[in-house]
């Protein structure tokens, strides 16, 4: 809650005099905490009587049998979700185009994903949105991330791409489908990124919030080599977004191995932003 009061003040100055609700994007790796500040913000917006809405780059993900088909006919590392080209892009961009227009005649729907079923719920119990939402917080861990160059890609990292990525075939197509996440990235108003300090932390975290399923006897628990295998399906573009993904970001903070959040580093263009009182969307959702 501390992180999303210091960072109110940036997401109060752009909501004013605003007739769109303002798209604010969390990036950062996994277990870096976005979902938590994304639920804080929400909080903190609400006790200050504006109306906000949550979604996450993990509600539109392609279901299980979309991924097998895919792993069928394409590759087999589409079977795990979570990197670019398994997500449902194009629901996303309706969802934020429907919350535009929210009203009791025309509600608006929340995806949500059953990650223990691994498949989408369906839209019968999606949560509706009767009104148009002043703030719309998107997070997700590769938001802003942009593709690599042909000769970043051209050699395996890890274990994971050397042995069942021989000819870099997913790799490529994972950096391919990026194109369809950029006009998204566009859209968003303000870019907060919680930057870890690497990608080992990152795993960290990870196996920490995995262990904690075991405890609870979880059923899709990962163990440690399951885990260790899961995390190189990311390892490539997470380490690609530590390097490129600050200059990304509006305001970018640094987090220590402990989860600590250190000061606010507000980019000059916000600052300018900020200074000529523009709350406006620069680019529209598409």
């Amino acid at each position: 809650m501390a992180l999303a009061a210091r960072l109110w003040p940036y997401v109060a100055a752009l909501l004013r005099a605003r007739r769109t609700p303002l798209l604010v994007g969390i990036s950062g790796l996994q277990g870096s905490g976005k979902s938590t500040l994304a639920s804080a913000l929400l909080r903190v917006a609400r006790q200050h009587g504006v109306g906000a809405v949550r979604l996450a780059l993990d509600d539109v993900y392609l279901g299980r049998a979309a991924r097998q088909r895919m792993a069928r006919t394409q590759h087999p590392l589409w079977l795990t979700r979570g990197v670019p080209g398994t997500h449902d892009v194009a629901l996303l961009c309706a969802t934020l185009r429907a919350l535009r227009h929210a009203s009791g005649a025309q509600p608006a729907r929340l995806p949500r994903f059953d990650k223990g079923r691994d498949t989408r719920r369906p839209p019968s119990r999606w949560p509706r949105v009767t009104a148009m939402p002043a703030l719309i917080v998107l997070e997700g861990w590769c938001l802003g991330v942009q593709p690599q160059s042909a000769e970043q890609l051209l050699h395996p990292l890890n274990a994971l791409e050397r042995h069942e990525d021989r000819d870099g075939r997913w790799r490529r197509a994972v950096n391919a489908a990026l194109a369809a996440y950029a006009p998204l990235w566009d859209a968003l108003d303000l870019r907060i990124l919680l930057h870890a300090p690497g990608f080992a932390v990152a795993s960290r975290w990870r196996a920490q919030a995995e262990a904690a399923l075991r405890t609870r006897a979880a059923p899709r628990a990962m163990g440690s080599a399951q885990l260790r295998r899961f995390m190189q399906h990311y390892q490539r573009l997470s380490e690609h977004a530590l390097v490129t993904l600050p200059r990304w970001a509006d305001v970018r903070v640094d987090l220590d191995a402990a989860h600590g959040a250190g000061a606010l580093r507000v980019a000059r263009g916000l600052r300018a932003r900020l200074a000529q009182g523009a709350g406006s969307t620069t680019t529209a959702v598409p």
